[in-house]
């Protein structure tokens, strides 16, 4: 069966490679913007991952395609972190988020459209961010890394330095929970 990755993200495609062969891209149109978050990020992050991937899947209504929507979210005080819109806005993300302990949440949705097929899941895992002081924050902003990033923070580059501990799935924070996805994979061949 095809499979179609609903991301641009250059980081999730990276991740897939380790739990599917083959497969192709097709970036949502999804208006993010449109999914409002209610206090519940679990709901929020499964509700951004089922938009993107039902709007890829209105492609390939007669097709027996199976659809991967993907989305991460940093949650801190009860707000939700996306990406800063500017350096200043990282600044106060990291800011925020030094000595302190946050969370980050991903809903994946998996969509069959010939199958009706489509179900999704939420993961949490859980980061605590060494002290830091203003100079390593502006360090690290001015190497670009934390402006296309939920939280303003990539653990998997220049930002890992920060994480002092993390309970949960690393890849989670990365950005595709590949072993959440494996077991929803392997559900659909029972």
């Amino acid at each position: 069966m095809r499979v179609i990755l609903a991301s641009a993200s250059e980081r999730r495609h990276e991740l897939l490679k380790k739990v599917v062969e083959d497969f192709e891209i097709k970036v949502s149109n999804f208006d993010e913007d449109s999914v409002k978050f209610l206090g519940d990020f679990s709901k929020y992050v499964i509700d951004l991952s089922k938009g993107k991937a039902l709007e890829v899947g209105r492609q390939y209504m007669d097709e027996d395609v199976l659809i991967i929507g993907c989305d991460t979210i940093v949650a801190f005080d009860g707000r939700v972190l996306g990406k800063p819109k500017d350096k200043e806005q990282a600044f106060q993300m990291l800011k925020d988020l030094s000595g302190n302990t946050h969370g980050v949440y991903s809903g994946i949705t998996l969509i069959n459209p010939k199958k009706s097929i489509i179900i999704s899941e939420a993961i949490y895992t859980e980061v605590r961010f060494s002290e830091l002081s203003d100079d390593e924050i502006w360090g690290y902003i001015r190497t670009g890394e934390p402006m296309d990033k939920a939280g303003a923070y990539g653990i998997q580059g220049f930002g890992g330095i920060f994480v002092e501990e993390i309970k949960g799935c690393y890849y989670n924070v990365v950005g595709l929970p590949i072993n959440k996805l494996n077991k929803m994979l392997k559900s659909l061949n029972k």
